[in-house]
């Protein structure tokens, strides 16, 4: 499972919006590394924002 798949797991298992921090800190992953996926998955549009700075799967 690579750091895009595993972000989207978390943001699923939480049920809520959530923000980098928060799943850095829920996963225990990098910053660098949940920001360079989280950029991914907003390109591929998999994740959206229903409000500033938090994201949930779309």
């Amino acid at each position: 499972m690579d750091i895009a798949e595993k972000v989207l797991a978390i943001m699923r298992a939480e049920g809520q919006p959530l923000n980098a921090g928060k799943i850095v800190e829920l996963g225990g992953l990098e910053r660098k590394d949940v920001d360079k996926a989280m950029t991914q998955l907003k390109k591929e549009e998999k994740i959206v924002s229903p409000k500033r700075c938090y994201w949930i799967p779309a």
